[in-house]
């Protein structure tokens, strides 16, 4: 697919592309969801840049460090590399809810970042997670739309959440998510 426009995907880490566990901090306790690498790697192939926006604050309360991050990154890498999956950039916010924040979700600062750093157009682009905040940090950027995945804390989320994530779409897990979207383009 050849297109003049710099699309992207921004995905959450836990519980979207990796199942959740509270305070990930050792690379062998990554495990990607089932159909992930394939769903990222139609996504790539289709011409969308693809993006991390996690918030990490287990580092900002001292349960690990951002070393710990980036061996958890890195495994991650090398897991979505065997679908030829490759990431433009992993945007990390240590901090706890508590503190100031640069780009915490839901604040939409590394989607700008993104925007200004790789020339995305943000209008073109999705956001995809598992938490409010993931919908909100999209939206807040205006990204052609915000995805609920159903993995992680998402099927609780759209029950309890209901009138709040209307604006959503609401799928199943990365594989749905890649499906619909490359159905829209």
């Amino acid at each position: 697919m050849t297109s003049d426009v710099n699309r992207a995907v921004f995905l959450d880490r836990d519980g979207t592309i990796i199942q959740e566990k509270e305070y990930l901090s050792r690379p062998e306790d990554v495990k990607l969801f089932p159909g992930a690498g394939v769903a990222l790697s139609r996504l790539q192939t289709a011409g969308y840049k693809l993006f991390i926006v996690t918030n990490q604050s287990g580092v900002g309360r001292g349960y690990f460090t951002m070393a710990d991050v980036h061996c958890v990154h890195g495994r991650l890498l090398e897991l979505l590399a065997r679908e030829g999956v490759r990431f433009e950039k992993i945007y990390i916010a240590p901090e706890p809810p508590e503190l100031p924040s640069r780009g915490r979700k839901p604040s939409p600062q590394f989607l700008f970042d993104a925007r200004d750093e790789f020339g995305i157009e943000l209008a073109q682009s999705y956001m995809i997670g598992d938490k409010l905040i993931d919908l909100e940090c999209g939206w807040n950027a205006g990204v052609k739309q915000s995805m609920l995945v159903r993995t992680g804390y998402g099927r609780q989320l759209e029950r309890v959440e209901s009138e709040n994530i209307k604006r959503a779409r609401v799928v199943n897990d990365l594989t749905d998510a890649a499906d619909w979207i490359l159905k829209n383009t």
